[in-house]
């Protein structure tokens, strides 16, 4: 489940973004580049996560 809204949001934000980005530059807005980038930041936030370590942080009570 993580995955899918993981990828939902990161469509979703730079779909959003690339939207944006192509009205204020003047250039036609291409879909298909935003649903490759999200795919792309998605994998990244996955490997991330993988890889940082789920330490339990000191209680400095």
């Amino acid at each position: 489940m993580q995955f899918i809204i993981t990828f939902f949001w990161s469509f979703l934000l730079i779909s959003l973004l690339n939207y944006v980005v192509s009205s204020v530059n003047a250039v036609p807005f291409d879909f298909g580049l935003g649903a490759i980038v999200s795919v792309i930041v998605a994998i990244m936030l996955f490997i991330m996560s993988a890889i940082l370590p789920e330490e339990q942080l000191p209680d400095y009570e």
